[in-house]
């Protein structure tokens, strides 16, 4: 076998690897779709998830258990395990997420989805394609988003509308900037588990969880843009 055929024989690895990522985080993105939509669409589901303060803080504090579990145990799970906490996780975020429905209009959300669909898309080809080096970028987006959850943190008490546009716009460009960081740093981590097929199936099921979280804020910095807009005008 020669250097050019193990070469592609690599690049075609890391190429179905990505595909399952990406078939996995629209899996999600579906899972959580399909879940928002019908508590929104029922008045029963709506009033006893978001209109019950304890459920609400229960359901966000389960998010980030499964959120840091996937995380830091991922290794130690089963890739089973691994994919039911993903699948569990988008379904409660299709809970959380149903709010919009009620607090946004129907065409800002389809206008979100559509933009940061887009910007998702073009940002994530560009950290495939990219021959630079953008773990320097993915640092100070780091610190770009702590800051921005110091600042929104603040704003729940300063309830300052030009702050949260503010901040809406920065998070734009922050989770805009991770997706290409993140799609670069995920095909990057692929050579640590090529050959483990349990390891990558897993790690494919990580890559979904991290690509998914970027794309959620995106377009929930993009519907709050929007939907500030056209109640501003």
């Amino acid at each position: 076998m020669t250097a050019r055929t193990i070469a592609q024989s690599a690049v075609s690895a890391v190429s179905i690897y990505m595909r399952q990522v990406y078939m996995w985080m629209t899996a999600g993105l579906a899972i959580t779709a399909v879940t928002a939509f019908a508590v929104a669409s029922s008045p029963d589901l709506q009033m006893a998830i978001l209109g019950n303060m304890v459920i609400m803080i229960a359901l966000i504090v389960a998010q980030f258990g499964m959120v840091i579990a996937l995380g830091a145990a991922i290794h130690k799970m089963s890739a089973t395990t691994a994919t039911a906490v993903f699948i569990a996780y988008s379904a409660l975020t299709g809970l959380t997420l149903s709010s919009i429905f009620v607090v946004y209009p129907i065409g800002s959300i389809a206008n979100a989805f559509l933009t940061a669909t887009g910007t998702f898309l073009a940002m994530s080809v560009y950290g495939t394609v990219t021959k630079r080096d953008l773990t320097g970028m993915g640092n100070f987006l780091m610190m770009g988003l702590f800051g921005i959850i110091i600042a929104s943190i603040v704003n729940i008490f300063l309830a300052s509308s030009m702050m949260d546009f503010v901040i809406s716009c920065i998070g734009v460009l922050i989770f805009t900037g991770l997706t290409a960081y993140d799609t670069q740093k995920l095909q990057q981590m692929y050579a640590y588990y090529a050959g483990d097929p349990e390891l990558a199936e897993k790690a494919s099921i990580y890559g979904a969880l991290t690509l998914y979280l970027d794309f959620i804020n995106i377009f929930l910095y993009v519907v709050r843009l929007l939907g500030n807009n056209r109640r501003r005008n």
